[in-house]
């Protein structure tokens, strides 16, 4: 992972060069290992470097011909392009074989990468910039349209920092981001900033946009005939070439082990690929039992799993006091908003893992590639028989909290649910595919980058794989939902190849105890929260102390978190307050 930025501008404008630097800085903490810029005519490119692949040959930007590339994330196939292609290369770089195929196929370059990539190309001899993001949006990329012509960056506050857009919120992504904990579509929460949407590529001239395509990351059609064995073999055989790809590396790398069946399974082929013991971390609550609020602590199980396969285990255990004491520096790194409870684990565990890796794997991807959630089978389900669209209940549905009642917060969803319901799509590929083109890029995905880029660790998820996903997702609806439980072909997998998994328990779902630490400190914050000037504008005083008073409750503990993430957010990323002190003094600071 690095982070990339630059400038398109109109006309014979020159990019100025403090205004470079100001980008470059504030992508300084996803790119540790250096820094490069390219600036010809009315172009310039940016880029921070952590350096995973070719470690002393592959400092960017890359050239070759009239054409230059910046990149931020790993094509895992670099060297399969580099061979069936007859590429010369000069250097081992993942990402120099896109600019040579750039320079043979044009804006169709990227239709051969496996990877997760946010890519920036300029062409001196067609004075293009070309942007390209990976199908299922693992890698983040943003785009601002200015007077001058386009800026684009990894992240949204290097725009806003480098002085380019001003921190104004759309109170359309404003309302979904209190619902629903992440918001959807090209547009971000800052009027003015568009995110580059997954698996498409954009063509700029001139500061202007003129031609734009996509690259699917799910295959058409409905369910493929296959029998259960059929499909087995299929999985195994795919499953085996993405993790070995996600494992090509030059530096030292892991995983993040919880104790559900994705995690065991990306566990279970990495001890089969691999000779030493894998390195595994797990994170677990120091939280009293009569405080757990049905918080699941996977570190036993967790545990139990990386001893049958060897593993060699590390368990980050967090408590309150190191929530209170990080959360403002945690939340600040969230700036394209997700409010998802997992960053404070994902959080320590990058910072626990970076001591001795610099790249782990995890099994984001598989509830959405093979049927895992709950709210999978109610969307299989007629009305009648209790069936329901995804997300229809927002998270202060019924609280009395809030000045307005939040409204038109599922449009997005609604449009996406419209735009994935393909020909011969069952219910239930709906469903995943809506995921797919929302919930995972937009919550899970930025949860995974920003936490881990804060730390200078790079994430992979084996399951976000274009082969993968052409294994897998066409499945019948009978492979992937059966008995009442969900990814049913994983968990025979499973069964079959690290039985020590026991992969047909129920499935637990990873929590973690935010209203259980609101509530007990809920005397103190909840007026802190109520007092912030983001959250005075939204809401009723009054009416987020009470909330906060009641957070032990499931509902209130919910609503009470999405507030508390939003005052930490508003504080650092439209009032431009940065961290300092723990939770309550950074709250309380004026």
């Amino acid at each position: 992972m690095c982070g990339i930025a630059g400038l398109s501008l109109h006309g014979r404008a020159v990019p100025d060069a403090a205004l470079l630097q100001r980008l470059t800085d504030a992508l300084a903490h996803r790119g540790p290992d250096g820094a490069g810029h390219h600036v010809a005519a009315n172009v310039a490119l940016a880029h921070t470097r952590l350096a995973i692949i070719d470690l002393a040959g592959g400092d960017q930007p890359l050239f070759a011909g009239p054409a230059a590339l910046v990149g931020n994330g790993e094509v895992y196939n670099y060297r399969e392009l580099r061979t069936e292609n007859q590429l010369a290369c000069a250097t081992g770089s993942d990402c120099e074989p896109p600019l040579h195929l750039f320079r043979r196929d044009g804006l169709a370059f990227a239709e051969r990468l496996r990877g997760m990539y946010a890519l920036a190309v300029h062409d001196r001899a067609t004075r293009q910039v070309v942007l390209a993001r990976d199908p299922f949006g693992i890698k983040p990329l943003y785009t601002a349209e200015l007077p001058g012509g386009i800026a684009f960056a990894s992240e949204p506050q290097a725009l806003i920092g480098a002085g380019l857009v001003a921190p104004r919120l759309r109170p359309e992504a404003r309302a979904e981001l209190l619902q629903m904990q992440f918001t959807t579509g090209a547009e971000t929460i800052f009027e003015g900033i568009h995110r580059v949407l997954p698996g498409e590529t954009i063509a700029i001239a001139e500061g202007r946009v003129l031609e734009r395509r996509r690259r699917a990351a799910l295959p058409e059609g409905g369910p493929a005939p296959v029998t259960e064995a059929e499909a087995l073999v299929r999985f195994d055989v795919a499953f085996r070439s993405s993790v070995e790809l996600h494992q090509r590396s030059d530096v030292p790398y892991g995983m993040f082990l919880s104790g559900g069946t994705d995690s065991a399974a990306v566990l279970a082929m990495m001890a089969r690929l691999n000779e030493a013991p894998v390195r595994a971390f797990t994170a677990g609550f120091d939280v009293p039992d009569s405080q757990k609020g049905g918080a699941a602590d996977e570190r036993e199980r967790a545990a139990a799993l990386a001893r049958a396969a060897g593993a060699r285990h590390e368990t980050v255990t967090v408590g309150e006091a190191d929530v209170w004491r990080h959360l403002p520096e945690i939340v600040a790194g969230m700036d394209d908003p997700a409010a998802d409870y997992a960053i404070i684990p994902t959080w320590f565990l990058a910072r626990r893992a970076r001591q001795e890796v610099k790249v782990v794997l995890s099994g984001e991807g598989g509830d959405e590639l093979l049927g895992g959630y709950g709210r999978y089978r109610a969307a299989m389900r007629p009305w009648w028989l209790g069936g329901k669209a995804p997300r229809t209940r927002g998270a202060f549905d019924r609280l009395d909290v809030l000045r307005e009642a939040p409204t038109g917060w599922r449009d997005g969803i609604a449009a996406a649910e419209a735009a994935v319901a393909l020909p011969g799509r069952t219910r239930l590929m709906a469903a995943q595919a809506l995921d797919v083109a929302d919930w995972l890029p937009n919550d899970l995905l930025i949860k995974l980058d920003r936490c881990l880029m804060a730390h200078g660790v790079e994430g992979r998820t084996p399951f976000l794989d274009t082969a993968m996903a052409e294994a897998v997702f066409r499945l019948p609806d009978g492979l992937k939902v059966r008995k009442g439980a969900g990814k049913w072909l994983l968990r025979e997998w499973l069964a079959r190849n690290f039985p020590a998994s026991e992969p047909h328990r129920p499935k637990q779902g990873f929590t973690v105890p935010v209203g259980a630490w609101i509530g007990a400190r809920a005397e103190r914050l909840g007026p802190l929260v109520a007092a912030q000037p983001g959250v005075m504008e939204i809401a009723r005083p009054e009416k987020v102390v009470a909330l906060f008073k009641a957070a032990a409750g499931k509902r209130e503990g919910f609503a009470a978190w999405h507030l508390l993430f939003y005052a930490l957010w508003h504080r650092r990323h439209v009032e431009g307050v940065m961290p300092q002190g723990d939770t309550f003094e950074y709250l309380a600071a004026r």
